[in-house]
């Protein structure tokens, strides 16, 4: 069996288990990470091996994908109220939060420049700049937002990575022509 059939089983079955028993993902867990934790697992691969095997099988297999999908949107639109735990701590427990993420968002955010440069750390902030506005706009979670963006992406891989590579040429070429002046 190929390294992408297993992948696929392990996909499956996990999908198929948190259809069947939403439980499964923690309470405040994403299910698509719990997907992705699985498959690295049984895998033995890295959490970033184990994204890169998910995208692509999803994309070979467009009705996983779709049950994919349909898993996210069960777990983080239907089955939760989000932001209840968020709402009731005090404001010092709340900026002791946000400020503890605003520094690892940053120091990630260095090194994933560090260590895989400026187009891969600038797609990283449009994507997550992409999925929030999609969770503002349609009133979902981050994760749920997320998940969509990709299942778009994968089905119009094409015309989206141009249009992303467009606007980082445009970007670097405003950054070029401001620091020449």
């Amino acid at each position: 069996m190929s390294k992408e059939e297993m992948a696929l089983n392990i996909i499956s079955k996990a999908i198929r288990n948190v259809q069947d028993d939403p439980r499964v993902v923690r309470e405040n867990g994403c299910a698509a990470c719990h997907i992705l934790f699985i498959l690295a697992d049984e895998m033995k691969v890295s959490e970033q091996d184990a994204s890169d095997l998910l995208s692509e099988v999803l994309t070979k297999n467009p009705n996983l994908d779709d049950e994919f999908i349909a898993m996210v949107e069960n777990i983080h639109m239907i089955r939760r109220m989000m932001g209840n735990v968020f709402a009731i701590k005090t404001r010092e427990a709340k900026d002791k939060y946000i400020y503890s993420n605003f520094k690892n968002t940053i120091a990630e955010l260095h090194s994933d420049m560090i260590n895989y440069g400026p187009d891969v750390t600038l797609r990283k902030l449009l994507m997550s700049l992409i999925s929030l506005e999609i969770a503002k706009n349609i009133g979902i979670d981050y994760h749920a937002s997320t998940e969509e963006l990709y299942h778009y992406m994968r089905r119009n891989h094409q015309d989206t990575d141009k249009e992303l590579l467009v606007f980082i040429k445009q970007l670097y070429q405003r950054i070029r022509n401001k620091e020449s002046n």
